[in-house]
C-alpha cells in the first residue's frame, strides 16, 4: 500500500495537473508520482539529458561546419572579384551593347545552371570542396601562429603562392596549362 498524501497546489498548476490526467493512461496520482521523483533523483533521468547534449553537441559541430563553408564561400567570391575587376580591361563605347546582350545571354545560362543543381539536389560548392580537401586535406586549416591559412605563404615562407603575384595582387593571366572558363 502506499502512503497517501494531501498538498495544496496553485490554480494554474492544479489546471495543468488534470488536463495532464485526462490523457488516457494516467492518472493524477501517477503524474505527480513520477514528477516527485525526477524532481528529488535527477540522476535517475540522464538518459534523457544525454540524448539532448547529443543533438545539441551534432547541432554545434553543424553550425561549425556551415561557418567554415561560409567564409569559405565569401573568400572565394571576395577573390573572384578582386581578380575579375583586376583584369577587365574597360569596353570601348561601341562594343558594349554587344558586351550587354552577350553578358545577359551568359547570366540567363548561369540562373539556368543554378536552378538545375539546385532542382537535382546537386551542390556544387559541396563538390569542390569534397574534391579539395580529398586532394589537400589541409587547405582550409588556420596557421595558428601566424594567423594565416596553411598552403599560403607566411613571412617567413620563400614559396609563389599560384593566387597572387609578388604584390600580393591577382596575376594578369591565369596561371599556365589553366584555361578560362566561359560557361558556367
Amino acid at each position: 500500500m502506499k502512503p497517501k498524501l494531501s498538498v495544496y497546489l496553485s490554480d494554474h498548476v492544479a489546471k495543468r495537473l488534470t488536463q495532464a490526467a485526462d490523457r488516457p493512461g494516467t492518472n493524477k496520482s501517477a503524474i505527480v508520482d513520477a514528477a516527485l521523483d525526477r524532481f528529488l533523483n535527477p540522476e535517475r533521468d540522464q538518459s534523457g539529458d544525454a540524448a539532448l547534449v547529443r543533438r545539441l553537441d551534432r547541432m554545434s559541430r553543424q553550425l561549425d561546419r556551415m561557418d567554415r563553408d561560409l567564409s569559405i564561400t565569401a573568400e572565394t567570391i571576395a577573390l573572384f572579384v578582386r581578380y575579375y575587376l583586376t583584369i577587365t580591361p574597360p569596353l570601348p563605347s561601341g562594343d558594349q551593347n554587344a558586351a550587354r546582350a552577350l553578358g545577359r545571354e551568359r547570366f540567363e545560362m548561369f540562373v539556368a545552371q543554378i536552378g538545375k543543381r539546385v532542382a537535382s539536389g546537386g551542390k556544387l560548392v559541396a563538390d569542390v570542396m569534397e574534391r579539395v580537401s580529398s586532394s589537400n586535406p589541409d587547405l582550409f586549416l588556420r596557421n595558428l601562429e601566424e594567423g594565416t591559412p596553411l598552403g599560403q605563404p607566411t613571412a617567413g615562407d620563400q614559396t609563389n603562392s599560384r593566387a597572387t603575384d609578388a604584390t600580393g595582387e591577382p596575376p594578369e593571366h591565369p596561371p599556365e596549362g589553366r584555361e578560362e572558363v566561359g560557361n558556367v
